[in-house]
């Protein structure tokens, strides 16, 4: 029997050149050949180029930003719950995961399914305590110092050997190779993301990044292993090619079963010149990238809505190895009339909501 189709609502569609997650989680569900439902896009800034993918989103509502303050979110999702009312909404940004994971209760009270980890979870994976979380899943993690004044920048001599990595809280990575360097590199990570930030040991290898699923009780609904190909000049993936590793499948595996995280996320990973796999980070969300998942054969983001919505859902095992995504940058032809819409009233629709396409 058929699934009754759904409507979906994904935040993330900033797609430039260090593009938000939407538009690929978008693409991935589209993919799938069960999906015969509506997406909603809910978007921070009238410019965000998702907004005016004719062929993604059905109907696109700007959102205030989660600093703004839970009340504002909460009343806005409302809103546009009223308007269109959706079944699942699938956050895709670092920063609105915790407004999300605090609003379970009212989306579950409108109907809205959600598949996110609970906050405790949010904050073991945090940059800050990377150290912690590799040792209660028994995985090698570089050096790391949380570092809330530039002057304990002054006391790493001896302790982090140059160059290494200073990390913002939530997005950002400069390689520094002085104290100069890296004092500089603090303040800007404080401006954009506030405290702390974190100065991470480099590993010298092959960076390994993976878009996978927990299932929230310990278990990996399923995982895409991605190598990067070609770089951008903020270190984002423009080219990556899906590979098979046992030794990545198995850390991978660890991570989920030590902490049961729940929903999807990116596990960053660095297999050293010696052959060691280092853990990097854990994103908390889809990756841009997880698109290739779906192009591979394993459509991570369809699961995540159908786990949302209550459905069960296999794990699944196989994908094709060697698919590659190679990112492209085009012009989109928007009409005026569209940027008026959603600049003036914070909505644009494709068609009457209510309808089903």
């Amino acid at each position: 029997m058929t699934a009754a189709p759904l409507t979906i609502a994904v935040t993330g569609l900033n797609a430039t050149d260090n593009p938000g997650p939407g538009v690929g989680v978008i693409r991935a569900l589209r993919a799938h050949p069960d999906f015969q439902g509506r997406i909603v896009g809910l978007a921070y800034d009238s410019l965000d180029p998702g907004i005016y993918a004719h062929d993604l989103v059905d109907d696109v509502f700007l959102m205030p930003y989660p600093s703004q303050g839970l009340a504002a979110f909460s009343t806005r999702l409302a809103e546009v719950h009223g308007r269109v009312p959706f079944d699942v909404v699938i956050p895709t940004l670092d920063a609105e995961i915790p407004t999300f994971i605090d609003l379970e209760p009212q989306l579950r009270t409108l109907g809205i399914g959600s598949f996110l980890p609970s906050q405790e979870l949010f904050d073991l994976r945090s940059k800050a305590h990377l150290a912690h979380l590799g040792e209660i899943a028994n995985i090698n993690t570089p050096a790391t110092r949380v570092i809330a004044d530039p002057n304990d920048l002054r006391q790493l001599e001896g302790k982090l050997e140059y160059p290494f990595w200073v990390k913002g809280a939530y997005y950002g990575a400069t390689e520094v190779h002085d104290v100069h360097e890296a004092i500089a590199a603090y303040h800007q990570m404080v401006a954009k993301w506030g405290v702390p930030v974190i100065a991470q040991a480099g590993v010298d290898g092959d960076e390994i990044d993976v878009v996978a699923v927990g299932d929230g009780e310990g278990g990996m609904v399923g995982a895409v292993p991605m190598r990067k190909r070609l770089l951008t000049d903020k270190g984002k993936g423009w080219a990556g090619i899906a590979i098979r590793d046992p030794e990545i499948e198995e850390l991978s595996r660890r991570y989920f079963a030590a902490t049961k995280w729940r929903g999807p996320c990116e596990i960053e990973m660095m297999r050293s010149q010696s052959g060691e796999l280092h853990l990097l980070e854990i994103n908390p969300r889809f990756p841009a990238w997880c698109y290739l998942s779906a192009g591979a054969g394993m459509n991570l983001p369809w699961a995540v809505a159908q786990l949302a919505a209550g459905r069960d859902v296999a794990p699944m095992h196989e994908y094709e190895v060697g698919k590659m995504f190679v990112r492209i940058s085009l012009d989109q032809i928007v009409s005026l009339s569209d940027f008026e819409s959603i600049a003036a009233t914070g909505e644009l629709h494709r068609c009457t909501p209510g309808d089903a396409s």
